[in-house]
């Protein structure tokens, strides 16, 4: 079962930081999950919200300042995690706009970061369309928080890699379901130790946690 820290190690450190990828690599994480927007510039910039308000000591739309400002103020660019993580774990991109959908799929064509280590996945699944018909061999995930029958259904119809649901949708039944279809299962966000011991039980194949030390 893979060990993935949600947002580098959110519980450690301010989420999508490059403090907070490094944690959770000396944490031992087999891959880290991450956001992405669009800077003014076009550029994939990680940050969850489509302002900076929360995690900057900034206010304003993340694609009304350019990637080096962003920079500058503790967001980093999807370049800059790939220089990081270099080879040390695997990388679930989650694109939140679709804006975003193309310029991420140019940054992994000119990366030399293995291409096999790299998840892209979306609760846009308008994103996920487009990058099965034009990223060649890019793992996709199906993020759902709604119904696993649905994101079944169109995990086929993109021959995704895996299923992320919310963990609360997850039984033992739809677990087995999604297996026999032949689809990784990522739920997210299991912080509490109990519901980690639930979800370990449902034969899951990674865990998205913000303290994935207790995974």
């Amino acid at each position: 079962m893979l060990k993935i820290g949600h947002r580098g190690a959110k519980g450690y450190a301010t989420e999508n930081t490059i403090a907070s990828f490094q944690k959770a690599i000396e944490l031992g994480v087999d891959m880290i999950e991450l956001d992405v927007h669009l800077s003014k510039d076009g550029i994939p910039v990680v940050i969850h919200d489509e302002t900076i308000d929360r995690t900057t000591h900034y206010s304003g739309f993340v694609n009304q300042f350019t990637a080096e400002f962003l920079q500058s103020i503790g967001v980093p660019t999807l370049r800059d995690v790939f220089d990081l993580v270099e080879n040390r774990c695997a990388i679930n991109i989650e694109i939140k706009v679709f804006v975003a959908t193309k310029p991420v799929l140019e940054v992994l064509k000119n990366t030399k970061f293995p291409q096999e280590k790299i998840i892209i996945s979306s609760f846009n699944w308008d994103v996920l369309n487009v990058c099965h018909s034009e990223g060649e061999n890019i793992s996709l995930g199906v993020l759902t928080e709604l119904s696993i029958e649905e994101a079944l259904t169109f995990a086929k119809k993109i021959n995704a890699y895996s299923i992320n649901p919310y963990f609360k949708l997850l039984n033992p039944e739809n677990v087995k379901d999604i297996h026999q279809n032949g689809f990784k299962v990522f739920p997210w966000t299991v912080n509490n130790p109990d519901d980690i011991t639930f979800v370990k039980s449902l034969k899951v194949d990674g865990i998205i946690s913000d303290f994935p030390d207790r995974l």
